[in-house]
């Protein structure tokens, strides 16, 4: 079954040429929506594309045919283009849609097997898919075909989506749940912000600045100069290293790390936690322009699923 299905698959990829860059002109160009149908297990498959094409930023939806010849017809309005799956290219049910696109110009793309079909004559472009038969002794349930339909409908989609520039923000919009939206996080997503941030100035004494670290749930301060740019950071490591008596007659300036590890706000929080372990640190500060406006905890990163 497998090696049948990889067989098709080296078919269909070598068989990919005008007419797949006809479909996506066609749908790339679209100003309404991609209306997907189908019936039987390729109505299964086109709700799938319809599905992938929508998550990737293409407005598309499913409309089962039979239920397109009582009403749904209405769903497709002037603007639109429709995508038809049929292995034969003879499904009764699609008779109406076909004839619906006709009657109102709208662009008809049809996935098919066979030329001669009448899917494939009515469309505006046929998408065909190679003749490598269904797998299995019988060779007669939809297998190997509907690997080819999901396969195409996948290709159209990321293929569309590089046309339109789709960036991993734009996913994140579509996919605010679960962990795909986890994943893309950036730390602006998960950094505290405002009042949170605990900051002293240089000559801040290191008694108020113990209070600042214990105060805030950091366990750091960040030292900021007269202008507001980060200038150092105090950690418990810091204190340990200067602990006696003399600790509380200095000021923030005089122990503080004048260095410290920074991260930006646009970069993904799974990079963050790398950069973070690769530091040894648990909490870094936010900087744009050299001013902090946030500070992230790599607590916060692990409680947000984001890794």
């Amino acid at each position: 079954m497998l090696d049948h299905a990889k067989a098709g698959l080296d078919a269909l990829a070598g068989s990919l040429g005008d007419n797949f860059v006809a479909a996506l002109d066609i749908f790339g160009n679209v100003a309404g929506r991609v209306v997907v149908s189908g019936m039987g297990k390729s109505g299964h498959v086109g709700r799938k594309i319809a599905a992938t094409l929508a998550s990737t930023g293409m407005p598309a939806f499913f409309v089962h045919a039979a239920e397109a010849s009582h009403g749904d017809l209405g769903m497709i309005a002037a603007g639109d283009a429709v995508l038809a799956i049929s292995n034969s290219g003879e499904t009764p049910e699609l008779a109406d849609l076909i004839s619906y696109t006709r009657r109102y110009g709208i662009p008809l793309v049809a996935i098919t097997s066979r030329a001669r079909s009448t899917l494939a004559e009515a469309a505006d472009v046929q998408l065909l898919l190679p003749d490598v038969g269904e797998a299995g002794v019988l060779g007669l349930p939809p297998t190997t075909s509907t690997t080819l339909m999901i396969a195409l409908g996948d290709a159209i989609a990321v293929a569309l989506l590089e046309r339109k520039g789709f960036t991993a923000d734009n996913f994140k919009v579509f996919h605010p749940g679960g962990q795909l939206g986890r994943k893309l996080y950036k730390v602006a997503d998960l950094m505290h912000r405002g009042d949170e941030l605990p900051l002293v100035q240089p000559t801040t004494n290191m008694s108020d600045v113990v209070l600042m670290m214990t105060k805030k749930i950091f366990g750091v301060a960040g030292v900021v100069d007269s202008a507001g740019h980060l200038v150092g950071i105090v950690t418990d490591g810091d204190l340990r290293r200067h602990i006696g008596d003399a600790l509380f007659k200095m000021t923030a300036g005089d122990i503080m790390t004048k260095t410290p590890r920074t991260t930006t706000a646009n970069i993904l929080a799974v990079e963050a936690v790398r950069r973070m372990n690769e530091w040894k640190v648990t909490s870094a500060f936010v900087v744009e322009d050299g001013k902090p406006i946030g500070i992230l905890r790599l607590h916060d990163i692990l409680r947000s699923g984001a890794v």
